[in-house]
């Protein structure tokens, strides 16, 4: 298993050092599963900066007219058809499932870890909240698989608040089931199971990027990282979320909450995050997540996606997998 990189070095005349030459490094890497590349920086300061917005005052601004608060959800949030649920709406705990207004796959689901948390800081993110509303979802998956045949590619997904991409600051996780992968989708599937378990024993071998194990998913920093801060969870014997049993689902939660309890202490707010599916009969494929950083609400406000990350498909980033997971292992300990 190769774990490519190479250090480059930037020369410049430095003008607040009276134009003394100065050399910065920028190292790529490119990732041992897909071949995607990274560059990682150094700069004066951190690319992204700290919080300096009242989130929770913003938060009540928002409440009035949220369509996922309190009794209103009932109304204004559509219901599933028949042969997926009975009810019309899927309940786990405090998480409640309907389907998306905005249909962007063939069956694509919203969860909300509760009418009731329009405010969810990461601090507050706890493994039952999170487990719940997984749960919700892998439900949703497994009956839209049963109703159709063709629709074999899942994936749960989260846009955390406006920098994520969310339309609504009410905290949700959203799902898709379709016929069609998605471009990631599509090439993780590709990837041999034996290369999943190489890069697997070459992470817990080194220990540079080892986060830990939740019991039976392995948690690390990606040596590659597509954004913030990313971490990634390695599921084996699952292939997609439909295959998660009830104690794995409350493993993941219980993964997923320690990762961004540790993002807020970062100085974090937003985050993305992705469970990727392949089609229950790639039996080789092993189930993964990955989990990003995302810039913080302020003003004014700076996108940490550049031109890099959109349009040449490679994320530019100042955290280095190696602290990230240094910072992360203590969570982890039993």
């Amino acid at each position: 298993m190769e774990f490519r990189s190479q250090r480059l070095s930037s020369r410049i005349l430095h003008p607040a050092r009276d134009f003394e030459a100065v050399e910065t490094p920028v190292e790529v890497r490119w990732d041992p599963l897909t071949g995607y590349s990274a560059r990682l920086v150094q700069g004066s300061s951190s690319l992204l900066a700290p919080p300096a917005f009242d989130l929770e005052a913003f938060a009540k601004e928002t409440q009035t007219n949220c369509p996922f608060c309190g009794e209103r959800i009932e109304s204004a949030t559509p219901k599933l058809p028949a042969d997926i649920s009975a009810n019309g709406r899927i309940k786990r705990g405090r998480a409640l499932l309907f389907p998306n207004l905005l249909t962007y796959t063939q069956y694509s689901a919203v969860a909300v870890y509760s009418p009731d948390l329009h405010y969810l800081p990461l601090q507050a993110m706890t493994p039952q909240l999170v487990a719940d509303n997984l749960a919700a979802h892998v439900e949703y998956i497994k009956a839209v698989m049963r109703a159709d045949g063709n629709a074999v590619w899942a994936s749960i997904n989260a846009n955390h608040m406006l920098p994520s991409g969310s339309s609504l600051f009410h905290p949700h996780l959203q799902s898709s089931v379709d016929p069609l992968p998605s471009t990631f989708q599509q090439t993780l599937a590709a990837v041999p199971g034996d290369r999943f378990r190489a890069y697997l024993d070459s992470e817990q071998k080194t220990g540079e990027r080892y986060i830990g194990s939740t019991g039976s998913i392995e948690w690390l920093a990606s040596f590659a990282p597509m954004g913030f801060n990313e971490v990634r969870a390695l599921i084996p014997g699952a292939n997609s979320p439909g295959d998660l049993a009830e104690d794995r689902v409350e493993e993941l939660g219980q993964g997923i909450a320690t990762i961004l309890n540790l993002y807020e202490d970062l100085g974090f707010q937003s985050f993305n995050m992705a469970l990727y599916g392949a089609p229950p009969s790639n039996r080789d494929y092993m189930l993964n997540l990955r989990m990003v950083c995302r810039s913080n609400l302020q003003s004014p406000y700076r996108s940490d996606v550049t031109y890099f990350e959109r349009l040449h498909w490679q994320a530019m980033v100042d955290t280095w997998p190696e602290e990230l997971a240094e910072k992360a292992r203590s969570k982890f300990a039993p």
